[in-house]
């Protein structure tokens, strides 16, 4: 059933999330500052190329704060747009009965856009 989600999730819009985010990605990593938050960006490419059957799950790492200190730039920075984005596309999504699955997945790309340092996805 993931499969399916996902081709029509690809043919119906997530092809221009994922380049979005790959051109996202490729610019921020022009910069030595910018590569962690580019780094964010692929991992936002993924899941928004194919979202249905990808787990996002939190890493206990052993870097202290830093990745409270990198979401909390990542959202001033850009990332508070993101996740208002995909609230609203998942709000839009969820007010019929066939869109619910699909605004479900916009809810997940919001989970992580609100604070991708942390986590992984498998």
């Amino acid at each position: 059933m993931s499969f399916l989600g996902n081709i029509i999730w690809i043919i119906f819009g997530g092809i221009f999330i994922f380049f979005q985010y790959i051109f996202g990605g490729l610019v921020l990593c022009l910069t030595i500052v910018g590569i962690p938050f580019g780094i964010q960006c692929f991992k936002f490419a993924i899941v928004g190329l194919a979202p249905f059957g990808v787990k996002i799950t939190d890493t206990s790492s052993n870097v202290g704060c830093l990745s409270t200190i990198m979401n909390i730039i990542w959202l001033i920075f850009g990332g508070i747009w993101i996740v208002l984005t995909h609230l609203l596309f998942g709000l839009l999504f969820c007010i019929t009965i066939v869109g619910i699955p699909f605004g479900l997945q916009h809810f997940k790309l919001m989970n992580l856009a609100f604070s991708p340092f942390g986590k992984s996805i498998s």
